[in-house]
């Protein structure tokens, strides 16, 4: 009888599997590497164009113009008054959109991202009209400037609502993704405990939740400081009383000084780059958790 004939084993030799798999690891890496690397590129070789276009005269000629001083001020009060409103209502809003299941919750959801999704100039628009539009004989406008003392459309108070409605949204959904990752466990042993859900929400829900708060002031005052379009309709671009940073690019362009308008966008730059680190920073130090 013929032996039965033989299969070819179809496994690589144990001195092969070793080799794959340390060629895998940095195939890995390349493609992710890579792949992530073209965003950044991006952003660098947009920062490089923006430095080599400017001078150093022109960025700090630029630096030294009443206007633009005044214009600076106002960015940096303007966009932390909206960051600290944006989290003083997206601290509570995102917390009970993650804890709670409540008649018109969907609505409620829904309505929150309308300004992240609705075109700039809408937006504006909008706020606007809401303003100037007659209810009867009532307008809020003329009810904040003729009651209140306080007037609001063309002055720099439209300059934070604008940037508080746009951020605000975002900071929203950072906090409610923040409580949506805290185990409510702990909540409810505390209010077996017999505290309130008040108590529980400041002592146990806030403590865990300061490094999304941290995150939602960064991305909120981040937004603001981007913000143009609801800032030009809204609140105008007088210089000296309503011009920001992002207006006076628009309004260097409009005369023609382009030196002048990549120098403050450069700026811009620089002031979203010390933010950003000075609240991370905070951050950390806040968590105790190293980077």
């Amino acid at each position: 009888m013929n032996p039965a004939p033989t299969q070819k084993s179809t496994h690589l030799p144990t001195h092969a599997a070793p080799r794959a798999r340390r060629l895998a690891d940095p195939l890995f890496f390349l493609i992710m590497g890579g792949l992530s690397s073209c965003f950044v590129l991006l952003i660098v070789l947009l920062i490089a164009a923006d430095l080599l276009f400017t001078s150093w005269g022109a960025f700090s000629e630029a630096l030294l113009k009443r206007e633009i001083q005044e214009a600076i001020r106002l960015t940096l009060l303007s966009c932390t008054a909206a960051a600290l409103l944006s989290l003083w209502v997206a601290t509570p809003l995102g917390y009970l959109l993650s804890r709670y299941r409540f008649p018109g919750r969907w609505i409620v959801d829904t309505l929150v991202d309308i300004p992240i999704v609705l075109p700039p100039l809408v937006l504006g628009l909008s706020l606007l009209i809401l303003f100037h539009l007659n209810w009867g004989d009532w307008q809020l406008d003329r009810w904040f400037r003729d009651e209140l003392k306080f007037p609001v459309t063309f002055h720099w108070p439209a300059v934070v609502l604008a940037q508080f409605t746009v951020s605000c949204a975002f900071a929203i959904r950072t906090m409610r993704v923040t409580f949506d990752q805290i185990n409510p466990r702990a909540e409810d042993v505390a209010r077996t405990l017999g505290c309130t859900r008040g108590q529980a929400f400041v002592k146990i829900a806030l403590p865990q939740a300061v490094r999304g708060m941290v995150a939602a002031t960064t991305i909120a005052w981040a937004r603001a400081l981007g913000e143009f379009g609801p800032i030009l309709v809204f609140a105008g671009s007088t210089r000296g009383r309503t011009e920001v940073l992002s207006t006076t690019v628009f309004l260097e362009l409009s005369i023609g000084r382009l030196d002048a308008a990549v120098a403050v966008s450069l700026l811009m730059v620089g002031l979203a780059i010390v933010v950003l680190l000075i609240l991370r920073g905070v951050g950390t130090g806040l968590s105790g958790v190293d980077r």
